[in-house]
């Protein structure tokens, strides 16, 4: 395994051999990285698409493993790019694709950072892994922990979704409602692993969650390149993506720098957008005054949950991402994003997660300021399955049909 730990925020390298979370000399992410000069000649696109295997470790080489058996994998990753039809609120959009990440086990993204991070951590030693979560990384946590064999707790807001808390509670997790936000989560998780020795998988934190999650952007690359019918690798023009700890969007401006590096792409990145929603937006308001950092947002409210994050560590690479792609920030309010549920579902036939519906309104949104072109090649992710928040959407009050009527039928028809 050529992978090192480097790239904290003071340039301090560190080995991979240990487990470990922040820089102790900055208290700032870790990020890996790898000899590409030496994978050059050996992994190439041709090689990667001769792969049988159906999850993220068809990349196996930069990934935290020195073998893909080492891997503790359920399938995750390879999830369709769905072409959006040109009907009803879509109709002004040519090219717009939904990445579909409801396919992945336990239902969203989360399972490929999980599966990366459970696998490293479980080759270094840890006997028990600790996160605080709003939703479905705890899923996720849960059963790839349960894959390996090793304990798991879950530090989790009251209002989490109830099919986040029942997911992780059948699937033998220690899981504790907290009141309060995500971060008084992770006060509690750090607390924990101080007095027990758990290893922390906070987002961020831990240092191959991210190295999971930039396979999406692997993927894109593989996904237009199907699209178009060509042996050359692309990417789109613009990426929305919902954030709330930010791994996906920093993991996947990561893998477009790798591939560059290894010869499979140019130069050109799509566009970032940053989507958050309006009653928790630190990274929007932070990108809108240029500031490098976010500051906390206090008594954050939404009903996606995955966005309901009020302080991320990894900011000041998310605002990088930003600047770096000509990329932009939105937010969206909770009633526009269940609206973009409900055109997502009745229009396009996915069932999405609340942030993809913030998404869609967010492309919209620009697209009337001018920002976006509807004729661009446009990625929207939908992070997980709509089934998570089914009570956001209570079952009305509804006739109960006879069927013994004879006449049941005509009544409809009228």
């Amino acid at each position: 395994m050529h992978t090192t730990l480097t790239r904290a925020e003071c340039g301090k390298d560190h080995g991979c051999r240990r487990l470990q979370n922040l820089c102790l000399n900055c208290q700032q992410p870790l990020l890996a990285g790898y000899d590409l000069d030496l994978l050059k000649s050996t992994f190439l696109p041709e090689v990667v698409r001769r792969r049988s295997v159906r999850s993220i470790w068809r990349f196996w080489e930069v990934l935290p493993v020195t073998h893909p058996a080492e891997a503790i994998s359920l399938g995750e990753g390879q999830t369709p790019l769905v072409r959006c039809q040109p009907r009803g609120p879509f109709t002004r959009f040519n090219n717009l694709y939904v990445k579909d990440e409801a396919f992945n086990p336990t239902g969203s993204f989360k399972a490929r950072g999980m599966s990366a991070a459970v696998t490293r951590a479980v080759a270094l030693g840890a006997e028990a892994v600790a996160l605080p979560s709003a939703g479905n990384a705890a899923g996720a946590a849960t059963y790839y922990a349960a894959q390996a064999g090793i304990a798991c707790h879950l530090f989790m807001p009251e209002d989490t979704p109830p099919a986040n808390i029942v997911e992780s509670l059948v699937g033998g997790a220690n899981a504790y409602r907290v009141n309060g936000l995500i971060s008084d989560c992770g006060k509690l998780v750090a607390q924990g692993c101080e007095r027990f020795g758990w290893f922390d998988l906070s987002t961020l934190k831990e240092p191959f969650r991210i190295e999971g999650k930039k396979t999406m952007g692997y993927e894109l690359a593989f996904d237009f390149a199907d699209v178009d019918g060509t042996e050359q690798l692309q990417l789109p023009d613009v990426i929305f993506y919902p954030t709330g700890g930010g791994t996906g969007l920093i993991g996947m401006w990561k893998a477009f720098d790798e591939m560059e590096q290894l010869g499979w792409i140019g130069a050109e990145r799509p566009r970032m957008v940053v989507v958050q929603a309006s009653g928790c937006a630190p990274i929007v308001a932070a990108f809108n005054v240029g500031a490098d950092k976010a500051a906390e947002v206090t008594d954050a409210f939404t009903v996606a949950a995955g966005l309901r994050v009020p302080k991320a560590i990894g900011d000041f690479l998310m605002m990088k991402v930003l600047r770096e792609s000509n990329g932009t920030a939105v937010a969206v309010s909770d009633e526009e994003l269940l609206i973009g549920v409900d055109e997502l579902a009745r229009f396009q036939g996915i069932y999405a997660c609340p942030e993809a519906g913030a998404v869609w309104k967010a492309a919209q949104q620009l697209v009337e300021q001018g920002w976006l072109d509807p004729t661009e090649r446009i990625v929207m992710f939908n992070t997980g399955s709509g089934l998570k928040y089914n009570h956001l959407f209570p079952v009305p009050d509804m006739p109960v049909l006879d069927h013994n009527d004879p006449d049941v039928l005509d009544r409809i028809a009228h």
